[in-house]
């Protein structure tokens, strides 16, 4: 089978007028390094699961990023981190809710798919499950920066003020994620983030929602969503990709570009990655941008932003 790897950085980009060259430059090469992660092991005979678990972990890392180190906060200043993993091999899944503690939330997730038990878990428990699996814990500190910090002041001060949200797709949005098909022909779906800045405290939205913001079946597709969460969720955007492909029979490109269209009818901004069992994935979106970037057989970078063509780089 062809092995392919694609992945987000999150649907809300910065203005193309606030977006510097070096800006970009190292938007780009923050993808470029998800994707060389991730691709290495698919290259080396690895598991599609695998794969997207350390694309992702690469991007967590990143605090260009709404994920790990670089997440959002809440209204109350506090940090929530969401996080999923679905294998399209036999539809295991694992997710985790509202956490804050595991350096790679991704890792919580797979922690919890491991267990093959429970689904989705949140808080305190889901943080017992990271322990016993040891995996690396970071103090809050860690996962702030001085960006979102002030992202958080500003939109309390204008929503003190009363002043109309005029806030841009950057600071509405933010994910991570990624979608890969491993040489066995094997899908799979992982997506992190740290939600939306200024959240209310305990909101979760589309990520560790199985069939909203991430999905994974082998038969049809592989998705992982990013945008308006609470949208996404109520449309069940994932699995509507790929039931329209299952039951319908559309093909990835005609049914992802068609749920992204409707989704906008509906309120719901944002894109999504989606990989089927053959051939190119699908990077689509409504808003202003999106990073993404895409790996193939041949070892060829392809990472873009807005909706410019894709900027090429060596492996």
């Amino acid at each position: 089978m062809s092995i392919c790897l694609a992945i987000h950085g999150g649907a809300g980009t910065l203005r193309q007028s606030d977006l510097t060259e070096a800006i970009a430059a190292a938007r780009h090469e923050g993808l470029r390094q998800a994707l060389r992660r991730g691709f290495a092991l698919l290259r080396q005979g690895g598991s599609a699961l695998d794969a997207v678990t350390e694309a992702v972990m690469e991007l967590e890392d990143d605090p260009q990023f709404n994920a790990g180190h670089g997440a959002v906060l809440t209204d109350h200043a506090t940090l929530e981190m969401d996080a999923a993993l679905m294998s399209g091999a036999d539809r295991r899944a694992g997710a985790v809710a509202g956490i804050c503690g595991p350096r790679n939330p991704i890792l919580a997730a797979r922690a919890v798919l491991d267990l093959a038990g429970p689904v989705l878990m949140i808080g305190e428990p889901a943080l017992n499950i990271a322990r016993a699996a040891n995996l690396p814990f970071e103090p809050a500190a860690y996962f702030l920066t001085d960006s979102r910090v002030a992202a958080l002041q500003r939109e309390l001060a204008r929503r003190a003020s009363g002043a109309p949200d005029t806030r841009s797709d950057a600071d509405r949005h933010g994910t991570v994620g990624a979608v890969a098909r491993d040489h066995a022909g094997h899908l799979a779906a992982a997506t992190s983030t740290g939600g939306l800045t200024a959240k209310r405290a305990g909101r979760v939205g589309d990520t560790p929602i199985f069939g909203a913001g991430t999905f994974a079946d082998d038969a049809t597709c592989a998705v992982s969503c990013t945008g308006t969460g609470e949208v996404f969720i109520r449309y069940t955007a994932a699995a509507d990709i790929a039931a329209r492909i299952r039951y319908r029979g559309d093909s990835l490109a005609t049914a992802a570009h068609d749920i992204i269209t409707e989704l906008s009818q509906h309120g719901g901004d944002g894109g999504l990655i989606a990989l089927g069992p053959t051939g190119a994935p699908e990077l689509v979106f409504n808003c202003s941008g999106m990073y993404r970037g895409f790996v193939t057989e041949d070892g060829t970078l392809h990472t873009a932003i807005h909706r410019e063509a894709f900027c090429v780089a060596a492996l």
